[in-house]
């Protein structure tokens, strides 16, 4: 039988070459004597009319007749980004701060609040649900990380694991629209609370999730019965007004005794009108999701046709909040495909008081971990509750692994502002940024690369040649 086998593997060894030049040669035959209607190669013009996501996508529709719910999805749509805006930096006056010399990148959330919030870096973990998107064995890993840090993480609207409370350090509280995570003893027990009315992936949408999505201790965490679906309502209260969400703010101000109270949306179209409303609820900060923002799943029509580019978002949201006068009064919080230590410190000299980094965290934490899965199922199949190879996520080497992401990422942050000549945070402006893309540099704000060199007066000298 060993020596049969060993016969065939030799003779496939020696003629592989014949093997496939036959395999190449017959099917070129096809591809170049088929009449187009009939040719493989359709899919070519068909793919570049349609889109291969759109295509496979619409299979799917036609497949389950159901509203989709594209996967970890942010927008396929190329938004206006971050990437045409650059640092300018220090190599006259003022000069570059010496490499050893410490940087201060400690941020304060609510202010004006009783209790306000204090992190050591401004980078916040976003919140992704235990049960409804991670498993348990990554949100430890996740809180875990950030306490080591000094800084935040956030509970998102799935149920809260005891033991993430006793590990936690600084810890947000999502009150979103849900009938779980209620408890008193959770609210006082959060170092800020986030009303949820919206965010970019879904804006305020809510929905209905089966037994078959929820699966395990999660359901005895948010006290869902066996057979019952878990559901995310639109809404607060069945006539909602915004009289009510003010009455809202206050009672959670009262009862946590003065931890900041914010609220979180989804940038849209009329987001000065949605500032004005959160300022008459009285809250301690906003949260803004831009058009970018991504989650565990959710229909393709309100991730692809709705909401603003995190870019616009953030811009019009500092602009509108300078002037109500309240720029420094409320904190700003903004997310939304920011992913890299550039897009985070971008943001926060256009005016962002701290990120909420989602997608860039949940790669890093299983970073090591992904092989589990891959090449034959997604990465994220290690991470998610409901994920076939959850039970194999190791929660030290997720705890290592974030940290060192955050780690890598502010030490990143303090050298690009010693590049700049700055010792703090706090001295970072939009004057330190300038844009080699002239639409991009007239909508932030900020100087065109070529006009700051000289385009200006090249163009005199143009127009003085043509007279």
């Amino acid at each position: 039988m060993i020596a049969l086998l060993f016969v065939i593997l030799l003779a496939i060894f020696v003629s592989w070459r014949w093997l496939m030049k036959l395999m190449v040669k017959q099917m070129g035959q096809i591809i170049f004597t088929d009449s187009y209607q009939e040719n493989i190669i359709e899919m070519i013009p068909g793919f570049r009319h349609m889109g291969v996501q759109n295509v496979l996508e619409n299979t799917l529709r036609a497949e389950t007749g159901n509203v989709l719910q594209r996967p970890l999805g942010g927008s396929s749509k190329k938004w206006p980004h971050l990437d045409p805006i650059t640092f300018i930096p220090a190599q006259t006056t003022p000069f570059p701060i010496d490499g050893e010399e410490e940087v201060d990148v400690a941020v304060t959330i609510g202010p004006k609040a009783k209790k306000p919030m204090k992190i050591q870096i401004p980078l916040m973990i976003s919140g992704m649900a235990y049960g409804i998107a991670l498993s348990e064995q990554v949100r430890i890993s996740l809180t875990e990380a950030a306490k080591n840090v000094g800084t935040a993480i956030n509970s998102g609207e799935g149920g809260i694991l005891p033991e993430e409370l006793s590990t936690a350090g600084k810890y947000i509280l999502q009150f979103s629209k849900t009938e779980w995570s209620k408890e008193e003893h959770i609210l006082k027990r959060a170092d800020m609370i986030e009303i949820k009315l919206g965010q970019g992936a879904v804006y305020g949408m809510g929905k209905k999730i089966s037994p078959k999505e929820l699966t395990g201790r999660a359901r005895e965490v948010m006290g869902i019965k066996e057979n019952e679906d878990a559901v995310i309502g639109e809404r607060f209260f069945e006539d909602q007004t915004i009289e009510d969400l003010k009455e809202l703010v206050d009672e959670l101000r009262d009862l946590t005794g003065g931890v900041p109270i914010g609220v979180k949306i989804g940038a849209g179209g009329k987001i000065e009108e949605d500032i004005d409303q959160l300022i008459e609820m009285g809250v301690d900060y906003i949260a803004i999701d831009g058009g970018q923002a991504a989650m565990h799943g959710g229909p393709p029509i309100l991730f692809d046709d709705f909401g603003i580019p995190t870019l616009h978002g953030i811009i019009r949201a500092v602009n509108h909040l300078e002037k109500r006068n309240m720029k420094g009064e409320i904190s700003l919080i903004v997310s939304g495909g920011l992913l890299v230590p550039g897009h985070f410190l971008k943001i926060l000299a256009l005016g962002a008081d701290a990120v909420y980094l989602g997608s860039a965290m949940l790669f890093s934490v299983a970073h090591s971990q992904i092989l589990n899965a891959v090449p034959f199922e997604p990465p994220t199949q290690t991470v998610w509750n409901n994920g076939k190879f959850k039970d194999q996520f190791k929660i030290e080497d997720g705890v290592q692994a974030a940290e060192k992401f955050l780690t890598s990422s502010t030490e990143e942050i303090k050298m690009a502002l010693r590049a700049m000549g700055k010792r703090s945070l706090k001295e970072l402006s939009k004057k330190d940024l300038v844009s080699y893309d002239e639409l991009t540099a007239q909508i932030v704000g900020i100087p065109f690369s070529f006009e700051t060199w000289g385009h200006g007066d090249i163009c005199e000298d143009k127009k003085m040649e043509n007279n």
